[in-house]
């Protein structure tokens, strides 16, 4: 598709243009103010004069060639235009006309009719519904709402699934002094994706980083392509994604299928892709606008140059939450900075210079180079922000944030400016940083940390992606780039299999694949129960066995700690007789038994699922198990494939990882032996097929060295 000659016109025909519509007026006006050099034809089928211009009555009595039609006619006369339009050899159109797929079954047909055409004859068309497009760094703005002045040019491209935040999210990148290179109301998608317009910013040498805001990721897959594009190429993609709220569960047999839900998925499947997730308008401008200024960071080992205490305690509190470093100053750095700051100051990390930079105007340039010089720091941030007010004589502020911008930019190390508060880049502050140079400012502590964990975080992806061999970075699907590959047999039967498989099956299907298993012997009376105890030794735990059960302890088929035949006899017909009452179980008739196994004490409960999401693929959660799976719901989730470096990262993000490090003096778990049993369950997972909707394990047993699983449950797609 011909992305860039839609955002590129040299001639543009305003179809539908009348002095009656205010989208008229704002889409001309804006052609006529931004920058637009080429020819702006005006159509109406009246003819006659349109905004004081001359107006042709059609597509084909336009005197000159059209490279982009932007359409305003009504609905049913939309399709019309485009055959018009297609017959005169135009083939990029913005349609911003309402009333198709979002306005029911009617509007969907004729929406079907616009994409059918439009892929017959070789059209792109972004839309309908959307207010167009503004590519700030060509100077072309056939967008259908008022655009602020000035408009700033500058290197995020932006990307909205919403036409109303778009006039938002551009007023604010404004006032906080961040450029765009371009601006796209995404409409309907009837043609022209969100993928299709990231795929074109990522080879856009105007753009720097990426900024969406998304309602839904229509391809997983296609998204996945472009998002690794991106992240090769050093292009930050930055997605505020909606629909937090909406958790699905995507099978009834397996915890997981509760933990995992739509809005948990996104999240391991843009971790995974390197995608940069905030939760407000104010982080996608503020992150994507720091991105596009200083680009990869080496690493979170932080240093703070600030006037203020007390921003430097609330940078120290934010640092924390955003997995931040801020290391001691080495020796060196410490006894250079103790001859600089006056005797009441004191050296450390974030180091507050004092109020007495107002005495010195010195000070705190010279306590900047001391710092940007430390071997033990990856970056250094810099409390500064642009002046708001202009003064009688404006020359000495000019030189001294010349002077600061000379420094910074010769620094040796990254540094990042940020503001204490989230305020507005004024006219006069705006000018300033355009006349010196002085960088980009991130707005206000809050956000401003949050942006540089982010870039932190994004740029330990990009190199992780460099160096992963080429033939391990797939250019399309979902998934991390590298994946345990599961060597053995996968037994014939999955191809066909159906249904829940209840623990006995499933732990015979684990234990084929290599993965640890808890010994257990299927008994179907009393007394073969009592001598498959005898065999392993009491204490011994006796669990239901049938055909298509589930969940076994919802409906009391479970007994542990049994320490005698008696205690086995009593525990084997309660649990046949609870098997048999359950409602809606289905068992009544078929084949009712136990499954014995050892009594396990101590260590640490884990769950190890896979999910199938329909869209993005199978998804591998790992947490806490047992009877906490649901109470304490801490889980860490990743996209298949995975290999057991991601899964210890996944271990590492748990809430009570510390459990498994040995809190209160038990014994530590072998994290690396943990982290390869399930990396070998998720690739068996992948390679059990596509009729494999969920497995799980729960719970796998960790104790030291020792890895087992304890129970576990396979559900098949029908």
């Amino acid at each position: 598709m011909p992305v860039a000659q839609l955002f590129n016109p040299r001639s543009i025909a305003l179809v539908g243009a009348t002095d009656k519509s205010g989208w008229s007026i704002s889409t001309l006006l804006n052609l006529r103010t931004h920058g637009f050099t080429g020819e702006v034809y005006l159509v109406n089928p009246r003819g006659g004069v349109v905004h004081g211009e001359p107006a042709h009555r059609s597509l084909s009595e336009v005197p000159g060639p059209v490279d982009l039609a932007y359409v305003m006619v009504p609905t049913t006369a939309v399709l019309p235009v485009l055959r018009e339009g297609a017959a005169a050899g135009v083939t990029s159109y913005v349609v911003l006309t309402a009333g198709f797929g979002e306005a029911g079954e009617e509007g969907a047909r004729m929406e079907a009719e616009i994409a059918a055409f439009a892929r017959d004859n070789g059209l792109t068309v972004l839309g309908p519904n959307g207010n167009g497009f503004i590519n700030a760094a060509a100077g072309i703005t056939p967008y259908g709402l008022p655009i602020p002045s000035p408009l700033l040019r500058g290197s995020v491209g932006v990307v909205l699934q919403s036409g109303a935040l778009a006039s938002s999210v551009l007023g604010f990148a404004q006032a906080r002094n961040v450029g765009v290179s371009l601006l796209t109301s995404m409409g309907n998608e009837s043609t022209l994706t969100v993928t299709d317009v990231v795929d074109y910013l990522v080879d856009d040498p105007a753009t720097r980083a990426i900024a969406l805001f998304l309602e839904s990721v229509r391809d997983p897959g296609e998204f996945s392509r472009v998002a690794r594009r991106a992240l090769l190429a050093g292009k930050p993609i930055v997605a505020l994604k909606i629909g937090r709220s909406g958790l699905a569960s995507r099978t009834a047999q397996a915890h997981t299928g509760a933990l995992v839900g739509d809005d948990n998925v996104i999240d391991a499947a843009f971790r995974g892709l390197g995608v940069i997730r905030v939760r407000s308008l104010e982080d996608l401008i503020i992150t994507a606008g720091l991105l596009a200024e200083v680009g990869p960071l080496p690493g979170p080992r932080l240093g703070v140059v600030t006037p203020s205490g007390g921003a430097s305690e609330i940078i120290a509190d934010r640092a924390e939450d955003e997995g931040l470093q801020l290391p001691p100053f080495a020796p060196e750095t410490a006894a250079r900075l103790e001859r600089i700051l006056p005797a009441f100051g004191t050296v450390q990390n974030p180091l507050d210079v004092t109020g007495y930079v107002l005495v010195d105007r010195t000070l705190l340039a010279r306590a900047l180079e001391a710092v940007t010089a430390d071997p033990g720091l990856d970056a250094v941030v810099l409390l500064s922000e642009p002046p708001r007010l202009a003064p009688a004589h404006p020359a000495p502020v000019l030189a001294a944030y010349a002077a600061s911008a000379k420094q910074i930019a010769g620094s040796p190390l990254p540094v990042v400016v940020m503001g204490n508060a989230l305020v507005d880049v004024t006219e006069f502050g705006r000018a300033v940083q355009e006349e010196t140079g002085f960088p980009h400012v991130v707005g206000g502590i809050e956000h401003g940390m949050q942006a540089i964990g982010a870039a932190v975080r994004w740029s330990e992806a990009r190199r992780a992606a460099l160096a992963a061999p080429a033939a391990e970075r797939p250019v399309s699907g979902a998934g991390a780039f590298e994946g345990a590959v599961f060597e053995g047999a996968v037994p014939a039967e999955a191809a066909s299999a159906s249904g829940v498989w209840a623990e006995h099956r499933a732990a015979a299907l684990l234990s084929a694949a290599g993965i640890p298993v808890v010994p257990s012997e299927q008994a179907y009376e009393e007394e073969a129960a009592v001598a498959a105890a005898g065999r392993f030794g009491y204490p011994v735990v006796l669990k239901a066995s049938a055909e298509g059960l589930g969940h076994k302890s919802d409906i009391g088929g479970v007994r542990l700690g049994l320490t005698g035949p008696e205690e086995v006899r009593a525990a084997y017909r309660e649990i046949v007789a609870a098997v048999r009452a359950a409602p809606g179980a289905g068992h009544a008739g078929g084949a009712v038994g136990v499954l014995v196994q050892p009594q396990r004490r101590g260590g640490v409960e884990l769950l190890v699922g896979v999910v199938r999401d329909p869209g993005w693929g199978l998804t591998l959660a790992v947490g806490l198990g047992g009877v906490w799976v649901e109470v304490l719901r801490d889980t860490a989730l990743r996209l298949l494939p995975v290999d057991a470096r991601e899964v210890r990262r996944a271990l590492g993000e748990l809430r009570g990882v510390r459990l498994l490090e040995g809190a209160r003096g038990a014994e530590p778990a072998d994290l690396d032996a943990v982290a390869a049993v399930v990396a070998r369950v998720a690739a068996y997972a992948q390679a059990l097929g596509p009729r494999l909707e969920a497995l799980e394990i729960n719970p796998l047993l960790v104790d030291g060295s020792r890895v087992e699983a304890l129970d576990a449950l396979v559900t098949w797609r029908d």
